[in-house]
């Protein structure tokens, strides 16, 4: 190769550099339209029903008929059933009952644990059960009472920190887009590795490791954003200030400190 040809390589390669650059800004973006509309739907659409549809739970009050006319009833009515079969597989396996002897709501109901009383349940067992809008909530036979994976539950926490992790994820991406469109020395910030890949890391972790302890305790819903946005936050300076005397910002003037 000649030094005219080595020469001609670098001045092909400095002009591709800034269309390249352009163009995965472009694209990141772009990318992080998606997650931003996740983040809106979560908190708009799915955090609200699941509230609202807990609230009208525990508002609802019984129903005043003896007999049901229907199906959907916006009240609590009791209603007997009996016990065709069983499953509990444990572990992940399915935990459900199958009922008949009503007129409207026979079928399967599903369970989140086995106890306190699925485990106990038989074929032909007499069971009452809890119906709300058309929906079995509870089963119980004597003083022994359980919630169906349909009862509403005031857990909307986790919900919140997975709309808060969609949000930081687009966030993320826009940033290192128009980093890499608006700022060509600070390129070196905005790359996968090792920035991108630590702050994604860390804002699952952050996400898992601040929702579900909420939801443990019976904290507020809102904490969880708060929670874990301060955790990205507080990582995230940590990680950029963890190489700054060997990473990028040693090396720009810029960002580098004065000498005193």
């Amino acid at each position: 190769m000649t030094v005219t040809d080595g020469k001609s390589r670098q001045e092909t390669d400095r002009r591709r550099s800034p269309r390249r650059r352009a163009f995965v800004g472009v694209l990141l973006i772009g990318a992080s339209v998606l997650p931003a509309l996740a983040c809106f739907l979560a908190f708009t659409t799915w955090l609200s029903s699941d509230i609202g549809r807990y609230r009208d739970y525990e508002s609802a009050r019984p129903c005043l008929g003896r007999t049901a006319e229907r199906a959907w009833e916006d009240c609590l009515r009791p209603v007997v059933f009996t016990v065709e079969s069983v499953k509990d597989a444990g572990g992940k396996g399915e935990r459900s009952a199958t009922l008949s002897g009503t007129p409207f709501w026979d079928g399967t109901v599903r369970f989140g644990d086995s106890g306190p009383l699925l485990s106990e349940l038989r074929p032909g067992d007499r069971v009452t059960g809890t119906v709300w809008r058309g929906q079995v909530m509870a089963l119980a036979q004597g003083d022994v009472r359980q919630r169906t994976a349909d009862e509403p539950r005031d857990e909307v926490q986790m919900v919140a920190a997975l709309g808060t992790l969609a949000g930081l994820l687009a966030v993320l991406a826009f940033a290192f887009g128009l980093i890499r469109l608006a700022w060509p020395r600070g390129q070196e910030f905005a790359v996968w590795r090792p920035y991108g890949k630590r702050l994604v890391v860390t804002m699952v972790s952050a996400c898992f490791g601040v929702g579900l302890p909420v939801v443990w305790l019976g904290l507020p819903w809102w904490t969880a954003p708060v929670g874990v946005v301060a955790v990205v936050v507080l990582v995230g300076v940590l990680i950029y200030r963890w190489d700054r005397t060997d990473g990028p910002a040693a090396q720009d003037p810029v960002l580098s400190p004065a000498p005193r």
